[in-house]
């Protein structure tokens, strides 16, 4: 009788606990990786003191596609860089992105219109285009 009463306590108390702890337990959400390198790690190499640097984290970023999105402002901070090395991967990364990038049109536009490299400019159109068409400015 009593092993009748004590085997559904036993279980019931197991699963109490196994559900209050992982209830306690954080949930760690996976970081996309690029060649070694966290998405975090990337994000600080786009601030990095060497042109090549920067432009390494770009491509590396934009290699995560869609993955990469919590990059964005840092990718859109990354478009006003001195360097047209860099910018140009800055376009591609907010391009693979997609419509996780919305928050870029702003800058990309103004680049479409602004920027004195054809090819940076003509980058962000194409980056645009992936991310918001309906945001395209009309070609001259």
């Amino acid at each position: 009788m009593l092993k009748r009463f004590l085997g559904p306590l036993l279980l019931a108390t197991l699963i109490a606990t196994s559900a209050a702890t992982a209830q306690a337990t954080p949930v760690k959400i996976k970081e996309p990786i690029s060649n070694g390198r966290t998405l975090s790690e990337w994000i600080m190499h786009l601030k990095g003191r060497a042109p090549q640097t920067r432009n390494a984290a770009a491509y590396e970023i934009a290699g995560m596609g869609p993955a990469a999105v919590r990059a964005v402002p840092a990718l859109i901070e990354a478009l006003d860089d001195p360097s047209p090395v860099v910018r140009f991967p800055v376009t591609v990364a907010l391009l693979e992105i997609g419509p996780g990038a919305k928050a870029a049109v702003p800058r990309l536009q103004q680049m479409i219109e602004e920027e004195i490299n054809d090819e940076i400019a003509a980058s962000a159109r194409r980056a645009l285009r992936h991310i918001d068409p309906a945001a395209v400015p009309p070609a001259d």
